[in-house]
């Protein structure tokens, strides 16, 4: 009788551990999305986003917080995912799309492998778009070419849009500015340029087009754009001239034509989600198909509409291509992006 209900209880706690090794990674656990810039941003916006909607499509439906941890064009994000970070799948980032520059610049600071991440997906790609406040002197490309005094354009740190663009313009097109570096995100530069102290910024044409300020500042001609980038004029911005565009008028030599090419290359990348590298296969293929779902879902996409961000999203398998090949650079397009950037 002992015999039978020994072998009764082995079997009942083989029974238990095998529902408890079946059940999913991520059931019980929490995921945290590290982001780079600060509450309020348009690229702090998307990630809880998806925090809302991508728990649907986990198995085990965990918990997913977003934490931000500003600094460095969201450096200091992306070296805490990629170094810090376990590779258990629990660790997602939200980061600049041309923190690859300062890999390439052999940046002391730098901490991750840009083709070694793992690459989630983004939203969308991102063209990018220069505003001036209407007030300045500067009303388009050739003024500012010709300006004694350069225009103050801000940026958070060297990998930012609002720091590289205005650098490729002025290696392909022959502008000058004067950048100030070092603000917490676009919102804080926004605020200088309300202030007087910044008169332009170089920035996404979604987050342009998708909050405010700008709403505002556009239905009271508070800026006006003048370059934008992309295969073709956005349809709101049908007179802004393209940064191509720009290039053949000023005919730009073969070598800029390849630069531009490579640093344009972060606008693929659009707004990426990434996790921290070695993380198992079949989780990764967990997240991405996550991630991927999220942007089918009907709610999802009403909401996108109803905060105007555009949605053309890429999976996180091209994305990881595309790391490698900005990576693939010859010497003298390197050497002539560090100088661009003044690295």
């Amino acid at each position: 009788m002992r015999k039978v209900v020994f072998f009764g209880l082995l079997f009942l706690l083989a029974g238990s551990f095998n529902v408890q090794a079946q059940a999913p990674f991520y059931q019980g656990k929490t995921i945290r999305i590290i982001v780079g810039y600060p509450a309020g941003d348009t690229n702090d916006q998307w990630p809880r986003l998806f925090a809302q909607f991508m728990t649907k499509y986990i198995p085990g439906n965990p918990t997913i917080i977003v934490q931000n941890m500003t600094g460095g064009g969201s450096m200091i994000a992306a070296n805490y995912v990629y170094s810090v970070g376990k590779n258990d799948g629990l660790t997602l980032g939200w980061v600049s799309p041309a923190l690859y520059f300062d890999q390439l610049a052999g940046l002391k600071e730098v901490q991750f492998d840009w083709p070694k991440i793992t690459w989630v997906g983004t939203p969308v790609e991102s063209e990018h778009v220069m505003y001036m406040r209407s007030d300045s002197p500067y009303k388009n490309v050739e003024e500012i070419r010709k300006a004694a005094v350069p225009p103050r354009c801000g940026a958070t740190g060297v990998s930012s849009t609002g720091h590289y663009m205005p650098k490729l313009m002025e290696e392909t097109i022959g502008t000058k500015f004067n950048i100030v570096t070092g603000y917490q995100g676009g919102g804080p530069v926004d605020l200088a340029v309300e202030r007087g102290e910044l008169q332009c910024r170089a920035l996404t044409i979604e987050a342009f087009f998708n909050r405010e300020p700008f709403h505002t500042w556009r239905k009271n001609n508070f800026v006006h754009t003048v370059m934008q980038t992309g295969r073709k004029r956005d349809s709101r911005m049908a007179n802004t001239p393209l940064l191509t565009e720009l290039m053949e008028q000023y005919k730009t030599p073969e070598q800029g034509k390849r630069l531009a090419k490579v640093v344009m290359a972060a606008g693929l990348f659009g707004r990426p989600m990434i996790a921290s590298p070695g993380i198992p296969a079949d989780r990764v293929k967990i997240l991405r198909e996550a991630f991927a779902q999220a942007t089918k879902d009907p709610e999802f996409i009403a909401e996108t509409k109803k905060r105007r961000f555009d949605l053309e999203p890429v999976r996180g398998e091209e994305m990881e291509s595309l790391a490698k090949e900005v990576m693939s650079q010859p010497p003298e397009i390197v050497e002539k992006m560090k100088k661009m950037l003044g690295m």
